[in-house]
């Protein structure tokens, strides 16, 4: 309350004075006021002073009488225009706000559209009770995408825990180079684990931030339903309407997708593979001879190693495989043209450059020098499909095979410009 509307109020009823009268004290109060407060206690209402109740016959406080009156002029009626002291009788579709018969022929209404009150009340009213069913739907949606962030974030712990599990069950079978290795692995997933569930936390707060708006809003939006005067009804609904903002997609959430790639399913052979030593797997010799046009090997029949010899001027794989984690080296050796990978996705080389080629895409590689052995790593879950120098058991490339679908055929065609006698040797694992 503003000091002038202060000094003017009543300390009894707490309202502008009406007819003022001054006590011998010097408080002033309504003449009914302080006649109703003195029927139950002879003393001022505002300090100790004691009044006379023999004489009722108060003293008028002209001043405050008349600077109650003025100011009374100026505090604007409810319901009432400000500016004409007309009833706001219609209300602007345009503007969303409530007029007077005389705003609607002043010239920031001209071509306005208005319509009365009451009509204009229950048509938004209506439509208010259409947002809050929408409104709800959207916050049920919102809820379940909370809910199943929710599951995708216990997935991924779950996950994390089980490769955990895997990790240290293998590692307990070698000593302190694999101790090193094991750590190094260990914070590589967990790395991996905390960015993921970092993104997917964040996600998660979006999601419910924007519920927790939504709850909100929605609230505010059932207040304003619950107004039965048009006038007032009307006027919170012009301020709620401006208040709503979209959120986002219940369905942009953050899915799952912890992977340690080779460590996940292939971890003792790729350690075997960097230490040259302790492991040692079972190997099945398969050997393919002709001199015309290919041969085709199944990837299934065995968990640990298989080998295929070839002995020609082009070898390409047909055999197709389903889903799961492979993994199989290429001799490429000094050859001068060689393709491997899977169909339409692939590691070539053709004697001066490598390059990575999928559909449509060509990626042409710098190596820092010339490998004779190609590993070949495809997750036919994830879709990735990586190439190792397996001499070194490194990494030279990856790509994402988007477009593959199961089963899928290993790639492997080798040229030779001179004759070449030594085998193509490929190693299954």
């Amino acid at each position: 309350m503003d000091p002038v509307r202060k000094d003017l109020t009543c300390a009894v009823c707490l309202t502008i004075f009406t007819d003022p009268v001054i006590l011998l004290c010097g408080h002033s109060f309504c003449r009914e006021c302080v006649k109703l407060s003195l029927k139950s206690l002879n003393q001022c209402p505002q300090c100790p002073t004691i009044i006379p109740t023999d004489r009722m016959d108060f003293t008028t406080n002209h001043i405050l009488k008349s600077l109650a009156e003025k100011i009374i002029l100026l505090i604007p009626k409810v319901g009432f225009c400000p500016e004409h002291d007309e009833k706001l009788k219609l209300f602007c579709l345009t503007d969303q706000q409530l007029t007077c018969i005389i705003c609607r022929d002043c010239e920031r209404h001209e071509g306005h559209k208005f319509k009365p009150v009451k009509e204009a009340a229950a048509s938004l009213r209506k439509e208010t009770e259409t947002l809050l069913e929408k409104d709800s739907t959207y916050i049920s949606t919102i809820e379940l995408s909370a809910k199943s962030q929710n599951e995708e974030i216990r997935k991924s712990k779950e996950k994390s825990k089980q490769l955990r599990s895997q990790i240290s069950s293998q590692f307990q079978e070698m000593h302190q180079f694999l101790k090193r290795r094991k750590d190094e692995i260990m914070n590589e997933l967990k790395c991996k684990e905390n960015d993921e569930i970092k993104k997917m936390r964040e996600r998660l707060n979006v999601i419910e931030k924007v519920l927790s708006e939504g709850k909100e809003f929605v609230g505010k939006i059932k207040s304003a339903v619950e107004i039965t005067d048009p006038e007032s009804f009307l006027k919170s609904w012009s301020e709620y309407k401006t208040m709503r903002t979209p959120g986002p997609s219940s369905n942009c959430m953050v899915n799952s997708s912890l992977s340690l790639g080779p460590y996940e399913s292939h971890l003792q052979f790729f350690l075997w593979k960097e230490m040259l030593q302790v492991i040692q797997p079972r190997a099945e010799l398969l050997t393919f001879q002709s001199k015309s046009f290919g041969f085709s090997a199944d990837l299934n029949f065995n968990p640990n190693q298989a080998k295929a010899t070839v002995d020609l001027q082009t070898a390409c794989s047909v055999k197709k495989f389903g889903a799961g984690q492979y993994y199989w080296e290429i001799e490429v050796g000094s050859r001068d043209y060689w393709e491997l990978g899977i169909i339409h996705n692939f590691l070539k080389y053709d004697g001066v450059q490598y390059a990575t080629c999928g559909p449509n895409i060509t990626k042409e590689l710098q190596f820092e020098s010339r490998p004779r052995k190609i590993g070949v790593y495809f997750d036919s879950s994830s879709k990735q499909l990586s190439f190792y120098d397996a001499d070194a058991m490194k990494k030279i490339h990856s790509v994402s095979a988007v477009f593959v679908s199961t089963p899928v055929s290993a790639q492997i065609n080798i040229k030779y410009k001179q004759p070449d006698h030594s085998p193509v040797t490929v190693c299954w694992y």
